[in-house]
């Protein structure tokens, strides 16, 4: 089977004027892996959103953090609009899968040359 790497990521747009961010964590859900361009449908989504305050390392245990699921599609749409206008789109999403699957190749070839010189006898 080909090794597709979808990591999650998170994007994080901060305005400097309030000191805060505006937290995306993003994944690429199973039933959109592999689509092809014909299909409008976003390749990636978003699980959750929060506020960060800038510079905050431990900002999760204090931060309210929605997740989508409860979030109204409206909402959830402008949000994904929100994210395309800073470049974060299905191009992003596609260009992120590829230079992931060319590391996570890198690393399993690694891995079998590795494994190779160490078990051989």
């Amino acid at each position: 089977p080909e090794i597709v790497s979808t990591p999650n990521f998170v994007v994080e747009v901060t305005k400097l004027s309030n000191n805060q961010s505006l937290v995306f964590d993003c994944h690429y859900p199973e039933d959109e892996i592999g689509r092809g361009e014909e299909d409008d449908s976003d390749i990636f989504a978003i699980r959750e959103v929060s506020f960060q305050p800038t510079g905050e390392d431990d900002w999760k245990d204090t931060s309210y953090t929605l997740n989508t699921d409860s979030l109204d599609w409206a909402l959830y749409d402008h949000l994904m609009d929100f994210l395309a206008d800073r470049g974060v789109d299905n191009t992003f999403a596609d260009e992120l899968v590829e230079l992931s699957t060319a590391l996570e190749h890198q690393e399993y070839i690694k891995f079998l040359e590795n494994l190779k010189s160490f078990v051989k006898c």
